[in-house]
């Protein structure tokens, strides 16, 4: 039986039923102390304290008094009408449950921990209430007044088109700067004035000690995928920009994973931080359908080209573990007639960019990724995903299998294992708490 993260096998309570017009609401007893649960396909949901509504229904509310479910209306969050005409024009009426647990803690002034994984709104979750306090606070002195730090060029982009999604009817400037660029229209337009920069830390620190850009002034400082940017390396620069920017500030740590160290480290920052943490790593989305074809190392391509042979999916993103295999991959896609590009560390970000366009476009069926270029995806309706190789750390497979799926949508997720990766696939299915169905070729 497939356990999703937060359920309870039935048999280990003592239950007493109540049904309510919402569902089945379940009182249980474990060693002796009363919970609730809901009671869906043989699993058991915590839901403790139970709140139940005028109308007989059931929700959880977290400390900050708000109802706890996984989409919400983004009315309940007290978003000042420009932002909230923004965010309905762009489509959007239900908020995810880290912005609708986050959003709150940020206007309320506290520094916050977010760790969630991959597709579940985190940009938002820190984009909307940012741009909300600089406007509450528009007499403040001019200058950078927010900055968020950013691993790579990719999300630095992403990012910068939330905010002008969400600030489109404001009057509020943003500015994403990152290297791999001539500097010249950066520097321009940091000169016409910013308010919220976001940055990766080489080319932040390059325009700084140049002069072109001081610090003093910051209000709010965002750490975006801190676990990636400090296994990339940065550790030693976020340390120098953290040292050029005021102690007097708000302070919003976000991460997909949070090891020990990477939770040390942000409550060394941090002043009394509010800690989120919705969707842990070993959880993977319910729309996500997941199966595992075992197939020896050598015919793994001609596989992937069978698969790929079905004109129903429309776009599918290939995760290999190497650079050079990833572009491998493609040399060998292109001789099959398959249009492919790859993204992974070695290309100019110029090169990444224009491969990601081009499958966001569907101009490219098939994008080969290795997983720190992946961090930069963010494609709502992407139906299929290839674990070409499998990871070496299960907890990768949970972020790869995350980019589809998303937004409500279903998706599809097939892993290649061959004799050498049974120990990887053994550790994935212990973290994700199930066994994935066997495809048949």
């Amino acid at each position: 039986m497939q356990t999703r993260s937060g359920a309870l096998h039935r048999r280990n309570l003592q239950t007493k039923s109540s049904h309510y017009s919402s569902g089945s609401l379940k009182k249980y007893v474990l060693n002796g102390k009363p919970l609730f649960a809901v009671v869906k396909e043989e699993l058991l949901f915590l839901a403790n304290p139970i709140i139940l509504t005028a109308d007989g229904s059931w929700e959880n509310r977290n400390e900050t008094g708000i109802p706890v479910h996984t989409i919400m209306n983004f009315k309940e969050l007290n978003i000042i009408p420009p932002i909230m005409k923004a965010v309905t024009e762009a489509g959007y009426t239900k908020a995810t449950e880290i912005q609708h647990q986050t959003i709150p803690h940020i206007l309320n002034g506290n520094d916050v921990i977010g760790c969630a994984q991959t597709g579940t709104g985190k940009t938002a979750s820190f984009a909307i209430p940012v741009l909300q306090l600089l406007d509450k606070n528009k007499e403040t002195v001019k200058g950078i007044r927010t900055l968020i730090l950013t691993p790579t060029r990719e999300l630095a982009v992403q990012i910068s088109e939330n905010f002008k999604t969400y600030g489109v009817f404001l009057n509020l400037k943003h500015l994403a700067i990152f290297g791999g660029v001539p500097q010249g229209k950066q520097v321009a337009a940091l000169n016409r004035g910013v308010d919220i920069l976001i940055a990766t830390p080489g080319r932040l620190l390059d325009l700084v000690s140049q002069g072109c850009i001081k610090l003093s002034h910051i209000e709010i400082l965002v750490l975006d995928e801190a676990d990636r940017m400090l296994d990339m390396g940065f550790v030693n620069d976020v340390k120098k920009i953290l040292a050029k920017v005021p102690s007097k500030r708000q302070t919003l740590f976000f991460s997909a994973t949070m090891p020990q160290e990477i939770r040390k480290f942000a409550h060394s920052i941090l002043n009394n931080p509010k800690e989120i943490n919705v969707t842990p790593v070993s959880s993977t989305a319910e729309t996500v359908k997941q199966s595992v074809y075992f197939v020896e190392k050598n015919d793994k391509f001609d596989l992937l080209v069978h698969i790929l042979d079905d004109q129903t999916i429309n776009r599918s993103l290939v995760f290999a573990r190497t650079k050079h295999g990833a572009d491998k991959l493609v040399k060998n896609l292109l001789k099959s007639g398959i249009h492919a590009a790859a993204i992974h560390g070695n290309k100019s970000q110029n090169a990444r960019q224009r491969a990601l366009d081009d499958f966001k476009n569907s101009k490219i069926r098939v994008l080969i990724a290795t997983d720190i270029a992946a961090r930069g995806i963010d494609i709502d309706e992407l139906p299929h995903v290839v674990n070409y190789e499998l990871p070496n750390v299960p907890e990768t497979y949970v972020h790869r299998i995350g980019r589809t799926g998303r937004a409500g949508y279903e998706g599809t997720a097939v892993s290649f294992c061959d004799r050498e990766e049974k120990k990887e696939l053994i550790n994935i299915q212990k973290l994700i708490g199930f066994n994935m169905s066997v495809a048949v070729q």
